[in-house]
């Protein structure tokens, strides 16, 4: 993904990333320790910056001045692997992308699906990043006529192999094939379970993120952080709550 943006002419490009995996770690921030950044020299003489904190600390740490220039645009990933349907809300990648759009930056978050992985959470076989970063790079040149909805990102999930096209798709439904299994227990009676399976499946349904890339089409999701359900609001609104606070002043009384 560096090396496809940096093919942009006039882009000022900065790399702010986690030192190792931080797959699921949804929008978590160090809050308790300080963050150690290192950094680190890239083969063609430019640099970039690791630090053992989460997604969401790299994109504070470019916001707060650890580069020389405010981000006008947050490019996260990519990610070894699909973020799709109701997984976008563990991914560490799309919670980079989140932060973008809560600090007013818009924002593109990328994955990439794994050969022969299907929609599972394996990563069976090689990744080929070189045509999604190449179609994300061409997003970003043109960005000044592409219709970047604000306080939106744009989730990018490219399938394994070759590409039928792309498709503008809403978020799809997982079903998560997860189950308790006992994997030792001790004397003392502490027990280690697995519970997470790594073989989900998903509710087909047309215009899905989900389906778009198991069909073999890139996806493209917008995505906002409002997660206001507005008829909701109305359909709350007509209960009387002040009935239910009034025994309670009461009692404080």
């Amino acid at each position: 993904m560096r090396r496809a943006l940096l093919e942009i002419p006039g882009i000022e490009l900065a790399v702010i990333a986690p030192d190792s995996n931080r797959s699921a770690t949804a929008r978590s921030i160090t809050t308790r320790r300080p963050l150690w950044v290192e950094e680190v020299e890239f083969g063609d003489g430019s640099s970039g910056f690791a630090t053992d904190g989460t997604p969401v600390d790299c994109v504070r740490f470019a916001t707060l001045g650890l580069i020389e220039f405010q981000p006008e645009l947050i490019v996260s990933g990519i990610n070894h692997g699909s973020n799709l349907g109701d997984d976008i809300t563990y991914s560490g990648t799309v919670a980079a992308a989140l932060e973008g759009i809560v600090l007013g930056i818009p924002a593109i978050a990328v994955s990439q699906q794994a050969d022969r992985a299907g929609l599972s959470y394996h990563h069976q076989g090689s990744f080929d990043f070189a045509r999604v970063a190449s179609f994300t790079a061409r997003i970003v040149e043109q960005l000044d006529t592409f219709p970047m909805p604000p306080e939106t990102l744009i989730n990018i999930n490219c399938p394994a192999g070759d590409v039928k096209g792309a498709r503008v798709t809403r978020l799809g439904k997982r079903r998560y094939n997860d189950a308790l299994e006992l994997q030792e227990e001790e004397p003392s009676g502490r027990r280690r379970y697995r519970i997470y399976g790594m073989e989900p499946s998903y509710v087909p349904e047309d215009g899905t993120d989900l389906t778009a890339v198991y069909e073999g089409f890139l996806s493209l999701t917008p995505v906002h952080f409002d997660l206001t359900d507005v008829s909701g609001i109305e359909a709350l609104s007509r209960f009387d709550f002040e009935r239910l606070l009034r025994p309670a002043a009461r009692e404080l009384d």
